[in-house]
């Protein structure tokens, strides 16, 4: 074959290596689809899987109703009470698998997820602040302090970290390790509050620190998807310098890229939408841990097709656990933190076990 041909074959080769990859992120994307469509249909009135897409089409269209109808009623459950649960859910799953994807590259660690920077830590002692000392960080969002509080404490951990970095080392082993003092430290007070609180105060921490989407309402939304936009845009679009810092720092600087400096954007954008997502959702764990470790069995180690699938795969994990959680007890429900633990653990177990070696 002369050089012509092989340079056809191998251009032919590429393509059929991308559009699998692409198929594949395009099944995951079907996957939310329709499990939206089933979870959308939970609930205490009978409404079909073809019916909640219709409903949902037709508020979007402006159609209205005569108050009080079937219709009317059909609308405001789908509209009002489902959709934003799935909403949530959505955002959620995708915002913390991104931000898992990209802190696994960042620090070259497996076990990394969002939460590496002792953001989770920092975001329960603000709201062990809020309900124990009564303390909110805001006072003009109304019914939102507690979500404030848990967004601006879940930054001074990861901020305290970049300013750590900055100034001794930004190498990922000091990332790790600063991450695991400065949450030692939060916990450590959140501890020292919770200890004086009463039942009730210590319920109500309990549910927010395992993780929920109960209650979730249209706006919740707009400040947690647009820094989860935001945030994974940044890192997708950085995703050939993720590919190049995998490769070490000393690699990536042969290769022009400034390391550290990089880091810490990095860093930055995922503290912002680590830290908005669990302000409203609470501390939902394995989601950035586990979807980009069964996303590089599939795809492999290219950040290009890792992100987008990992925020893709996330939604579709926390959906899923969602659903579970609303369909394992009846009539009420368990939190999705919950289900996500029981079946992150052991799928985590098994994809260390069964991970291959080639993948890091």
């Amino acid at each position: 074959m002369d050089a012509e041909g092989e340079d056809t074959a191998f251009r032919d080769g590429y393509r059929r290596y991308t559009a699998r990859k692409l198929l594949f992120i395009a099944c995951i994307a079907l996957g939310i689809f329709i499990v939206s469509g089933v979870a959308l249909t939970i609930g205490g009135r009978d409404i079909g899987f073809f019916q909640v897409y219709g409903i949902a089409l037709d508020h979007l269209g402006g159609a209205t109703y005569a108050q009080g109808s079937s219709e009317w009623w059909d609308d405001y459950i789908v509209w009002n009470i489902r959709l934003p649960r799935i909403a949530m859910a959505i955002v959620a799953g995708a915002g913390l698998a991104v931000g898992g994807a990209a802190m696994q590259a960042v620090v070259k660690n497996p076990l990394a997820d969002p939460y590496t920077t002792g953001i989770s830590s920092g975001a329960v002692f603000g709201v062990a602040v809020a309900l124990v000392l009564g303390f909110s960080a805001s006072s003009g969002f109304g019914g939102y302090g507690l979500v404030v509080n848990a967004f601006l404490f879940g930054l001074i951990p990861a901020g305290a970290i970049i300013f750590i970095s900055r100034f001794s080392s930004a190498s990922p082993v000091t990332i790790i390790l600063a991450g695991i003092a400065l949450s030692y430290l939060f916990t450590a007070l959140s501890t020292l509050l919770l200890v004086t609180a009463n039942t009730e105060t210590l319920q109500q921490a309990y549910l927010w620190q395992i993780g929920t989407l109960q209650g979730a309402v249209w706006s919740d939304l707009p400040l947690m998807a647009a820094a989860t936009l935001a945030g994974s845009v940044f890192m997708m679009l950085s995703t050939k310098k993720l590919n190049l810092l995998t490769l070490g720092d000393d690699s990536a600087k042969s290769l022009g890229l400034d390391a550290e400096g990089f880091r810490m954007l990095i860093l930055v954008a995922l503290s912002m939408m680590t830290a908005s997502v669990i302000g409203f959702t609470g501390i939902i764990g394995f989601v950035g841990l586990v979807s980009p470790h069964i996303m590089r069995i599939f795809l492999g180690s290219d950040n290009r097709y890792i992100l987008p699938a990992s925020a893709m795969f996330g939604a579709l994990f926390l959906l899923a656990a969602d659903l579970a959680s609303r369909m394992l007890i009846y009539p009420g429900e368990i939190p999705v933190g919950i289900v996500m633990s029981f079946v992150g653990g052991p799928l985590f177990l098994l994809l260390i076990i069964t991970s291959k070696k080639g993948v890091w």
